[in-house]
């Protein structure tokens, strides 16, 4: 038999499954060749998750059978019932280690579980050789962000983060109209968000409330510090406490400040500096609340030029339902952002403006000679229902390598910085806070501009600060 270079892959896909034991049940579409059929061509999918964004992101990945959902795994069933009764035939699990442990039928897994547990549920499902789709922010840390990049790359598995605006038709317009150099240059670039719309700036519980029924509350804290149960952890309440969330920073950050860091390149920033909104119960005494992300705040980025654009960014993030002010070439009663203005985009150029609104929708341009573009067109502006989930199951299917993987809109190639330059925010934020005796008060070192070495993950002028590039791992959870 004469040996062409597609016997030659298929020989060395079979050698390395054989090999690696990873239970991969898709023979890739590229290792077959040409007028080869796969004898399947449907992932089987693990959703680790299974309530509020989690059906979401199972129904698109599932998208009427072309995929498997063969297990689903929740630590509260009671949360995910609407999911295990659509696919009663799913085998279920409370806890990922003993999903992985038991099946080696799964190629794929969602994972859309709180913040804390990103990075210990992807970095295991990587290491299984599973692709992954990972709900936004991709992790909890700046470290763990880096880690699950790298461990991407090292280990060729295709992944995708879940700021599924990434994918749409407004964002892909927005970079055209910057690459044709419609608004020049752009020095400065506005974001803002309505969140938090879930209590932040509150005191930490103490009470001691009985358990939920069925809910395993210690997988759930998983790598974090233990804290007993309370409803205003679970469910969905855990985003407003560092424990466990991000703030609105990370629920929002990565949908929001997408657009720019894509459209205009950036990577690393160099400089983060926030302030933060004061609550008052007493006279003259901010309540000191270390433990809740703060009710409002504003931060501050600064990024280097980049390939794509010739000078320095700063980037000033609001959130709390705090906005920037209407620059004057935008008419009094154009909505800036979204249509009630509550979350959004401003670019400044130097010859104009680019705006959009969350996820990259509708995005307009405002020239300084008084010309407008809008792209307002509602097929063409509005979020695809399930592209984002569609393009990395199909890039699953393709099979591993690093070309797949960094094809897709949201890979941890580019998700993972993009997620650390989200977080170098939070560490602003959380520095804001430390403070130390003096005298009858308090003196707070870290309210001044932080300096970052991004390829080091190091805050160069406050150590203090880098405690918050990596959280202490709770005893028995490593990344």
């Amino acid at each position: 038999m004469k040996t062409t270079s597609t016997t030659d892959s298929r020989r060395t896909f079979i050698k390395k499954t054989m090999l690696t034991g990873l239970g991969i049940s898709i023979v890739p579409r590229h290792v077959l060749g040409r007028g080869y059929q796969a004898p399947s061509d449907t992932l089987n999918i693990a959703v680790i998750g299974g309530g509020g964004k989690g059906y979401s992101d199972a129904m698109n990945v599932w998208n009427q059978g072309t995929s498997n959902i063969v297990a689903i795994c929740d630590v509260d069933w009671n949360q995910s019932k609407r999911l295990m009764d659509k696919f009663p035939k799913a085998v279920k699990y409370k806890d990922f280690r003993k999903l992985f442990d038991e099946r080696r039928d799964i190629d794929a897994v969602t994972v859309s579980t709180p913040d804390h547990t990103h990075a210990v549920i992807a970095m295991a499902a990587i290491q299984s050789g599973k692709h992954v789709y990972v709900q936004k922010p991709l992790t909890h840390s700046i470290y763990e962000a880096r880690m699950l990049t790298e461990a991407a790359n090292r280990y060729e598995v295709v992944t995708q983060m879940g700021n599924q605006g990434a994918s749409g038709k407004g964002v892909k317009q927005m970079i055209k109209w910057f690459d044709e150099g419609l608004i020049g240059p752009v020095g400065k670039v506005h974001v803002w968000t309505n969140r938090p719309v879930w209590p932040q700036g509150i005191e930490t519980p103490t009470e001691k409330l009985p358990m939920l029924d069925g809910l395993e509350w210690d997988t759930w804290v998983g790598p974090a510090e233990w804290v007993d149960y309370h409803p205003l952890y679970h469910p969905f309440k855990w985003r407003g406490w560092w424990n466990f969330g991000t703030g609105a920073l990370g629920d929002m950050g990565c949908h929001l400040m997408d657009p720019p860091y894509r459209v205009l390149g950036l990577g690393y920033p160099t400089e983060v500096e926030s302030s933060v909104g004061a609550i008052f119960k007493r006279d003259w005494t901010p309540e000191y609340l270390p433990e809740s992300c703060p009710p409002s705040s504003r931060t501050q980025l600064k990024f280097p030029a980049s390939h794509k654009n010739n000078t320095e960014v700063l980037l000033t993030w609001s959130d709390g339902g705090l906005r920037p002010f209407r620059p004057e070439i935008i008419p009094a009663d154009h909505p800036i952002g979204d249509s009630n203005s509550a979350n959004g985009v401003i670019m400044i150029g130097e010859k104009g403006i680019m705006t959009c609104g969350i996820y990259g929708r509708t995005p307009k341009v405002y020239l300084n000679n008084g010309d407008f573009l809008a792209f307002d067109d509602l097929e063409a502006s509005s979020l695809p229902e399930n592209g984002h989930h569609l393009a990395w199951v199909e890039a699953c299917k393709d099979g591993f390598g690093k070309k797949r993987h960094k094809k897709l809109t949201s890979s941890f190639d580019y998700a993972g910085p993009l997620t650390e330059s989200v977080l170098m925010g939070n560490l602003a934020i959380r520095s804001y806070d430390i403070r130390e005796s003096k005298g009858n008060g308090y003196e707070y070192p870290g309210r001044k501009k932080l300096l970052w070495n991004g390829e080091e993950m190091k805050i160069t002028n406050f150590d203090e600060a880098n405690q918050f590039v990596k959280r202490a791992y709770r005893p028995g959870w490593t990344l």
